[in-house]
């Protein structure tokens, strides 16, 4: 069985940063891509950042410039790091690891529980 686990979650005032981390652990043959998402209340979740096993990355839009996502693939690990928070960063982070399992041995998406970031004023 495979499992993701967030940390780093919290509240932040805001203009500061915020660091999460998220590991992947189990029966796990291959990750080939971690991602975080965020949703805010009443809100669809969205991207915030994604990073391929061969090191590409995306950022979402609302996050340019104030993110960045990094790996430790031997540690099936991600980290966020979000810079200048904003009150309209405050959601659920979420990781998000499409990966190939001994057991299943095709890649599917696995997701964490989500962790609460809560940025005030």
């Amino acid at each position: 069985q495979v499992q993701l686990v967030e940390s780093g979650g919290g509240s932040v005032e805001s203009g500061g940063s915020l660091s999460l981390s998220c590991v992947a652990s189990g029966e796990i043959l291959k990750v080939s891509v971690m991602d975080w998402y965020r949703q805010a209340p009443g809100k669809q979740r969205e991207l915030v950042a994604s990073m391929n096993d061969l090191g590409n990355i995306n950022y979402g839009e609302s996050v340019k410039g104030r993110v960045a996502i990094s790996r430790d693939h031997a540690k099936n690990a991600a980290f966020l790091r979000l810079d200048n928070l904003k009150s309209e960063d405050t959601g659920v982070y979420y990781c998000r690891a499409t990966l190939t399992s001994q057991t299943r041995r095709r890649p599917e998406s696995v997701w964490g529980q989500g962790t609460q970031v809560t940025v005030s004023s």
